[in-house]
């Protein structure tokens, strides 16, 4: 890990000492200008820096780098000629930011998809924008060789060989702060496109081909709450671990503003589709093992809770029932003994991040971050915590002093062990 004071690291050897019922007891309060003992602050201003969504690589195999992206500005939407620059922090070189690159294609919550390949311990992928299209760019950070897949990517097969992708256009069109600003959607009056939907990408090729479009997704089963004038698109795509199958949300808008959805999954060459969840609300998930999707929804036996769902069958089960009473950005640490999840700021506008045991029913929370009222809405400021690739420590995202939203490391070997 990197460098840090005398006194922060004594701190962190102490709660490691601690255990998992005393973490950093009494030491996990959300002041603004105060971190949890297990905590640091990993990049610094006066440019911001986050990385995102939860569901990707950040760091790399050695845990040494951890990837993120730098901005000058917060607060406003992305525009069309805002240029954000993508970077690594060297954990073991002072947490210096060592810059790669820059793209246009990007958005608050999700960023440009930025993540380390899967299947490479050096190259790295982030979308970007070029000659009027969104595509890929691919780079081998120890080479510093750069090629470009003409298709943007949203996740990346185990293998770092195949990418699925949504029709980011839509996205913008439909959900602000998740698509990406500069290329109209086409098919923007069209309710179902047949010409827009799910694209199955080969990295290596840079051939892609349109494996499910809205129009057939729209055409399975049953729509709940059908209506006149909804709108459909698809996003939150994610291979499972061994890239047999991918999950996504089919998601309509209705024109009072409203959006419901359902949750599907598939083969990769689109075949063998199935809707898992069609009760209306999907939200955040995240696959435990080849089988399995840990995810929240409302279902009639717990109403909204995290639930297990099982890929290929009817059977769906209450997970943390109790523990875990709000929607969150949930994952596993390796093994998928502990779910990591975080909440949304609380009345005092602290964002909780903590582990759940599903097997002894304990909760520990890990820190709470505070976030202004100024981080609301399509520029809010969400943790999405990611945790490294051995699980002894994790990412967030969130503001520091005047700094803005930064990039935070957290220690998890006084937890796990």
């Amino acid at each position: 890990m990197g460098k840090v004071g005398l006194s922060r690291r004594e701190m962190m050897i102490q709660c490691g000492a601690l255990g998992i019922g005393s973490l950093c007891a009494g030491r996990i309060a959300a002041a603004p200008n105060e971190l949890p003992a297990n905590a640091r602050v990993i990049t610094r201003g006066p440019k911001h820096h986050w990385f995102g969504y939860y569901d990707k690589f950040e760091f790399d195999p050695s845990d040494r780098y951890v990837l993120g992206m730098e901005v000058d500005f917060e607060h406003r939407s992305p525009r069309t000629d805002d240029e954000i620059r993508v970077g690594m922090v060297d954990l073991a070189d002072g947490d210096r930011w060592i810059d790669l690159g820059s793209t246009t294609a990007w958005c608050w919550q999700q960023g440009c998809m930025l993540q380390w390949l899967p299947g490479s311990a050096s190259k790295i992928i982030w979308n970007d924008r070029e000659d009027g299209r969104y595509v890929a760019r691919i780079l081998d950070v120890t080479t510093g060789k750069q090629r470009t897949v003409p298709h943007p990517v949203y996740t990346v097969s185990g293998d770092g060989k195949v990418g699925l992708t949504p029709d980011f256009r839509r996205i913008a069109d439909v959900r602000p702060g998740y698509g990406y600003v500069g290329l109209p959607d086409p098919y923007a009056h069209d309710l179902a496109p047949k010409e827009s939907g799910i694209i199955r990408v080969d990295l290596e090729s840079g051939q892609g081909e349109m494996i499910l479009s809205i129009a057939d997704i729209v055409a399975m089963g049953t729509i709940p709450k059908a209506a006149p004038g909804i709108k459909h698109h698809a996003y939150h795509l994610l291979f499972n671990p061994d890239s047999s199958r991918f999950v996504f949300l089919h998601r309509w808008n209705y024109p009072n503003g409203t959006r419901l959805s359902r949750m599907i999954t598939a083969n990769p060459d689109g075949s063998d589709v199935r809707i898992l969840d069609d009760n209306g609300l999907t939200s955040h998930f995240i696959w435990r093992d080849e089988r399995h999707i840990l995810a929240w929804s409302d279902q009639p036996s717990h109403g909204p809770r995290l639930y297990m769902f099982e890929d290929g069958s009817d059977k769906i089960e209450a997970v943390a029932e109790d523990a875990i009473r709000h929607d969150g950005h949930c994952n596993y640490l390796p093994g998928g003994e502990w779910i990591l999840d975080d909440t949304y700021p609380d009345a005092e506008r602290n964002q909780e991040v903590f582990l759940y045991h599903p097997e002894t029913k304990r909760r520990v929370t890990l820190g709470r971050f505070h976030s202004p009222a100024e981080y609301t809405g399509e520029w809010r400021c969400d943790t999405h915590p990611r945790v490294s690739r051995s699980g002894r420590m994790l990412a967030i995202d969130s503001p520091y002093q005047d700094e803005g939203r930064q990039l935070h490391l957290m220690d998890l070997s006084g937890v796990i062990g």
